[in-house]
């Protein structure tokens, strides 16, 4: 299988694997589950984070390398993609989110996110649970 990590399930993985639901640390941890983030969501960090964030309060260089020395793929965003978002009916209005939706379904991915708004896209996306005892 190959997912996409939404920003917050990539944070998580990243660097609170505890956050995430046993379940979803065996998935992302399955040597045959090949792992890809987009870039899109090393530009949220970096805004959000620039916007003083806490949830977001990591380097956005030090993470993409650390994504890549790890072996996840980086997805580049595509002029494709940005057009297909128009396609998405207006169930969510966050920008980030709708880039990640348009570009697992355009590529034919998994979308693993923990957000239910998103949840409610039709397509290839899977919601993950939080770990219940995580903050």
């Amino acid at each position: 299988m190959t997912a996409l990590l939404d920003t917050h399930v990539l944070l998580w993985a990243a660097g609170f694997p505890n956050r995430l639901s046993p379940g979803t640390r065996d998935l992302i941890e399955d040597e045959e589950t090949e792992l890809l983030y987009s870039a899109a969501s090393i530009w949220e960090v970096a805004i959000k984070s620039g916007l003083g964030r806490r949830d977001f309060d990591v380097d956005p260089r030090i993470l993409r390398r650390g994504l890549l020395e790890n072996g996840y793929r980086e997805l580049p965003v595509t002029g494709a993609h940005a057009a297909a978002v128009d396609l998405l009916p207006p169930i969510h209005a966050d920008p980030f989110d709708r880039i990640l939706i348009a570009q697992a379904s355009m590529e034919g991915v998994i979308l693993l996110t923990a957000d239910r708004t998103v949840g409610r896209y039709p397509g290839p996306i899977r919601v993950m649970s939080r770990c219940p005892e995580a903050p």
